[in-house]
């Protein structure tokens, strides 16, 4: 028996493109289905790949360089892959303090950010 790969639903209406609900479920053994009005799941809206970047994320337990090497891009450009998921499931970015100078000494210790990294946000914050 061939294996067909799982479709996924489009989550927005193809003709006004406001969100989809979600208001049938059927089991495909026995046929029961339900209708009524259901939670969607908040990931559904991610792509593949942008469930594969939250799964690296996750896994490596927030390591941004981690992040970094896995998708083999720099890590300003993993932080804004990050940071475009995150606006994707609706989840905003408070502005964080800027980080001082020891703290990005730290970051440098622990090779979160490399030496430029450091200096380009000295430069922007000071």
């Amino acid at each position: 028996m061939a294996r067909t790969q799982a479709r996924r639903p489009p989550s927005n209406c193809p003709v006004c493109n406001h969100r989809l609900a979600l208001t049938r479920l059927s089991c495909p053994a026995c046929e029961t289905e339900l209708s009524g009005a259901f939670a969607q799941c908040e990931f559904c809206v991610l792509t593949d790949e942008d469930r594969e970047v939250l799964r690296v994320f996750l896994a490596s337990r927030g390591n941004m360089k981690d992040l970094e090497r896995h998708l083999g891009v720099s890590y300003p450009t993993a932080r804004a892959r990050f940071d475009g998921l995150l606006a994707k499931l609706g989840i905003e970015r408070t502005a964080a303090p800027a980080p001082s100078r020891v703290e990005l000494m730290e970051q440098v210790a622990r090779r979160e950010i490399d030496i430029d990294e450091a200096l380009r946000r000295l430069n922007t914050n000071g």
